[in-house]
């Protein structure tokens, strides 16, 4: 990974989108809300506030070591193209459907949840935002392109989606108040789309690196 060139505004912006996508910090914003409902004001900012760096500390990690832990378990790049793209699509019509948090969340582990201090971590940060669905689309984009100015760029993205899931958090209230239930639900719908789309393009993707002939055929 030595070429420096930067990916065009369009890669940058699709790679970030689709990061936000399937973190979706604002269809987190009921389980966040209900996960701190007893805590007080300053209790619950810290807890948004570890959430949104251990979800972004475990992505980073996914796009940086992705491709080793894929090799020592003898994963091929395309053959976790197309599964992680079955995930993904999986996740995306869970989020038409706007049961986003059934997809993430065991009742096993809801019911743990309010038994625990470290709730911002397990599970807010890990599975709620950081699932397998967005480790899965962390580790696919880093193994787009192997230069190294596209994991920088993917990186940011991460960082950057961290950040606006932790000031989204910060405003729960205020959101919550503003769209309601049935807002919120509608943006995660409209994710969900977007979501879709881009797993079928990692399925397709896949596909054509295990058959070159589907590539040819077009």
């Amino acid at each position: 990974m030595t070429d420096w060139n930067l990916p065009s505004w369009y890669d940058i912006l699709k790679t970030l989108m689709a990061v936000m996508v399937i973190v979706n910090p604002l269809g987190m914003v009921p389980a966040y809300l209900s996960l701190t409902a007893k805590a007080p004001v300053t209790e619950r900012a810290r807890i948004g506030r570890v959430a949104s760096i251990t979800s972004c500390l475990v992505l980073l990690i996914s796009a940086l070591l992705g491709e080793r832990i894929l090799a020592f378990f003898g994963i091929s790049i395309p053959s976790f193209r197309v599964g992680g793209g079955i995930l993904v699509l999986l996740i995306a019509i869970d989020m038409l459907y706007a049961r986003h948090l059934r997809t993430k969340q065991t009742p096993s582990e809801a019911d743990e949840a309010g038994e625990r201090e470290a709730v911002a971590v397990v599970p807010l940060g890990i599975p709620l935002l950081s699932g397998p669905g967005a480790i899965s689309t962390a580790i696919l984009y880093a193994q787009k392109s192997d230069k190294l100015s596209h994991l920088i760029v993917l990186c940011v993205c991460i960082i950057t989606v961290g950040f606006v899931t932790w000031t989204v958090f910060r405003l729960a209230e205020p959101f919550r108040r503003v769209l309601g239930l049935t807002g919120i639900n509608v943006c995660t719908r409209l994710m969900g789309l977007l979501l879709a789309a881009i797993a079928v393009e990692f399925i397709a993707e896949g596909l054509k690196q295990l058959f070159p002939f589907l590539g040819m055929a077009q």
